[in-house]
């Protein structure tokens, strides 16, 4: 099999996150969502917890002021070096370097933007209608239908304002992806299928392994 790299970009709610695993493993690849950002913090030295405020949010600087600063892990650390900038490069870094290694699949964080060069990525993204979007988000939350709709609204221009600060591109517009899916339209494990024929045949595979 070719080496494949799959990028999920995805509307909260529409179930993208599954839709991505389930293609993990259907193509044997490994996994990164929130996991990406333990490989950065490795990688650069810094806490994790400041790669997790930040995460697909263009506003970190923000909430600096109520953690506490990490330093270097040779314990030295360089205010020069710490930025949101700087934050989204070791993240993109520990993204070049997960793929270089083999078969992935990326969700968010303007992973196919980092890709850009790497031929052999597939880059999707995710939509759902609204009903089914809240009603996802209210039992993840264990909230009601307001908060769900609220908490949808906030998050999705928090990944809108990261992606397009990043990329120059516009999360979520057809343009910026490969294809783009309405997973209520087949439903998860349908979806799955539709989007796994055209990776094959984006990438020229013939088999499944």
């Amino acid at each position: 099999m070719k080496h494949i790299i799959i990028n999920v970009g995805r509307q909260l709610g529409s179930g993208g996150r599954t839709i991505a695993r389930k293609l993990a493993e259907r193509f044997d690849c490994t996994f990164y969502d929130r996991e990406i950002l333990n490989l950065a913090a490795k990688e650069s030295g810094f806490c994790e917890k400041f790669f997790e405020r930040s995460d697909e949010n263009k506003g970190f600087f923000k909430a600096l002021s109520h953690i506490h600063l990490p330093h270097i892990s040779d314990g030295n650390f360089y205010p020069n070096r710490f930025s949101e900038e700087s934050l989204f490069q070791f993240q993109s870094d520990a993204i070049r370097h997960a793929a270089s290694k083999g078969n992935c699949v990326f969700v968010g964080r303007a992973a196919d933007y980092v890709l850009r060069d790497v031929p052999e990525t597939v880059n999707i993204f995710i939509t759902a209608n609204m009903e089914e979007r809240i009603r996802r988000v209210q039992e993840r939350h264990q909230c009601d239908r307001n908060t769900a709709q609220k908490i949808i609204r906030e998050k999705e221009h928090d990944r809108a304002k990261f992606y397009n600060f990043y990329t120059g591109k516009q999360w979520g517009h057809a343009s910026s992806y490969d294809i783009c899916i309405d997973s209520s339209m087949l439903g998860i494990d349908a979806t799955v299928d539709f989007i796994a024929d055209f990776i094959k045949k984006h990438n020229g595979l013939t088999t499944e392994k």
